[in-house]
């Protein structure tokens, strides 16, 4: 069954898509099969995997409202084991239309639950906002993993998530947990980002992930060319990061009771069986 790991912070800029499309990059190339799911209406997850915006296409928006199953809006990447479910514009409004719908904050959660067992690895790429889409990810998922900047601005809001996190561990999902707080857009050159990191890890201790995700002007490129990192340049600072993440969560993994790995399996099955076209 698959661990679903929410991406989130509700600060905009802190590397949560870029975060969430080059993990999940990484886990496949682990042969753990992926899927990435697009919850923020922005989309950008969907056109940084080379996917244009499209609001006729099924989506996450159809499938929060039930108007098609989650397999059928299933996209096939271009890398191998990595399945995408894409967002679109119209998801803008899901919260208005959902909040009059009987358990909304569960939606997303029983929409997966038919596909734990097809994947190795759920991400979800939530909004930068704690708005209703990002609890519905918090809810469905098993562990929230937080990319923060390395800037004393970046820290404001961490607090303020972490106590929302609290809220639904208490009210929704009591199985919820920290996954990680992990680094980014690290630079080494400077005081500011060595005294962040340094403060985080005094504070946090475990929570904070061995790996850091450096300042990297190849990781800031592959997004506009609809390339994972590892597509565009499997050489630079920023694949060597994600890859050494990828790792550090595949432990996490396995030291969990119940847990096995389905490396192995993922690489030899179909990848097309649960997969729909749009």
């Amino acid at each position: 069954m698959a661990r679903i790991i929410a991406i989130a912070n509700q600060k905009g800029g802190v590397g949560k898509t870029t975060t969430a499309i080059n993990l999940g990059a990484a886990l496949a190339r682990e042969n753990r099969k992926t899927l990435l799911v697009d919850c923020d209406p922005q989309a950008n997850a969907t056109s940084c995997l080379g996917f244009p915006k499209d609001p006729t296409r099924r989506s996450i928006y159809h499938v929060l409202l039930g108007r098609f199953p989650l397999r059928q809006a299933l996209l096939e990447t271009t890398v191998p084991l990595l399945s995408l479910l894409p967002s679109d514009r119209n998801l803008a409004g899901a919260s208005v239309e959902l909040i009059e719908i009987e358990e909304r904050e569960f939606l997303l959660r029983n929409a997966l639950q038919p596909q734990r067992d097809q994947f190795d690895f759920i991400l979800l790429d939530c909004p930068p906002a704690l708005d209703l889409l990002t609890v519905n990810a918090l809810v469905a998922c098993d562990s929230v993993l937080v990319p923060i900047q390395c800037e004393y601005l970046a820290l404001e809001g961490l607090s303020e998530l972490l106590d929302t996190v609290d809220r639904v561990r208490t009210h929704f999902n009591p199985r919820l947990e920290v996954e990680g707080i992990l680094l980014t857009m690290y630079d080494e050159r400077t005081t500011l980002s060595r005294q962040v990191a340094a403060d985080l890890r005094n504070y946090f201790g475990d929570q904070i992930f061995r790996t850091i995700v450096p300042r990297n002007v190849r990781l800031a490129e592959a997004p506009s060319h609809g390339k994972t990192i590892f597509e565009y340049d499997p050489s630079s600072r920023g694949a060597s990061s994600y890859a050494l993440l990828a790792q550090e969560v595949i432990e996490h993994a396995e030291k969990r009771p119940g847990s096995r790995d389905r490396g192995s399996d993922s690489a030899a099955a179909e990848t097309g069986s649960s997969i729909g076209t749009p």
